[in-house]
């Protein structure tokens, strides 16, 4: 039975980012949630700023370049979906819409998404419930109820307040992720898991994750060699 496929798409600028941050630390609180069930979860990191020569291009020729083929195949393929954006004037970024407007219109439909953003300000966490799930909800995903926003004064010391509520949101929100409905993996009766689809919204809610092993594997999206661990 093969594992969960997990796509974390990261829109921060520069390197370090807390938005790539924000987004390593959603994607390993949802593979410790399966990790309790002994469930395996394979991520793949979708890296936007390496992309946005590429996903450009796209835009005006409608072709995309093999390192940003291989994203928006990451993203159309995943059972899950992380999406990390930074609030730019008062909206996701640029960068982070083209990416989703290169996407087929049907990509993410029925997909299990959760939503999460990093801003300047704690007011920026607005941007969330009024420009991130909307335009998701628009696009057909299955969003978390959930949403995570973190601001600079989250990104505190161990044991300050601020830190454990950010702490205490992306453990909720993982939890939902996880325990969301999913296309089909496998089912009693094709304990090969060969019987997979992405349902339209008629089939939905049916299916659950796969019961793998416990273990989760981690590859890049982008230029460059895919870095893995177990």
């Amino acid at each position: 039975m093969r594992p969960v496929r997990l796509a974390v798409v990261t829109a921060g600028l520069s390197v370090p980012s807390s938005t790539r941050l924000l987004a390593d630390r959603l994607a390993d609180s949802v593979g410790k949630q399966f990790a309790h069930s002994g469930r395996a979860v394979d991520v793949t990191v979708v890296e936007l700023r390496e992309l946005a020569v590429d996903i450009a291009k796209n835009l005006v020729t409608g072709f995309p370049a093999p390192a940003l083929r291989g994203a928006i195949e990451a993203v159309t393929e995943a059972d899950g979906l992380i999406t990390v954006t930074p609030v730019f004037s008062a909206s996701y970024s640029g960068l982070f819409k083209s990416f989703v407007d290169v996407l087929d219109r049907d990509a993410l439909a029925g997909k299990p998404t959760l939503i999460a953003a990093t801003g300047g300000t704690a007011r920026h966490s607005l941007a969330l419930e009024y420009a991130l799930r909307p335009l998701f909800v628009h696009l057909r995903a299955q969003v978390v109820p959930t949403a995570v926003f973190a601001a600079p004064e989250d990104w505190g010391s161990a044991g300050d307040g601020r830190t454990a509520a950010l702490a205490a949101r992306i453990a909720r929100a993982a939890a939902e992720l996880a325990a969301a409905d999913v296309p089909a993996i496998s089912r009693p009766d094709d304990p090969t898991g060969k019987d997979c689809r992405v349902p339209n919204a008629d089939d939905l809610p049916q299916g659950r994750f796969p019961t793998p092993t416990g273990s989760r594997r981690i590859h890049r999206a982008g230029p460059g060699p895919d870095a893995s661990s177990t």
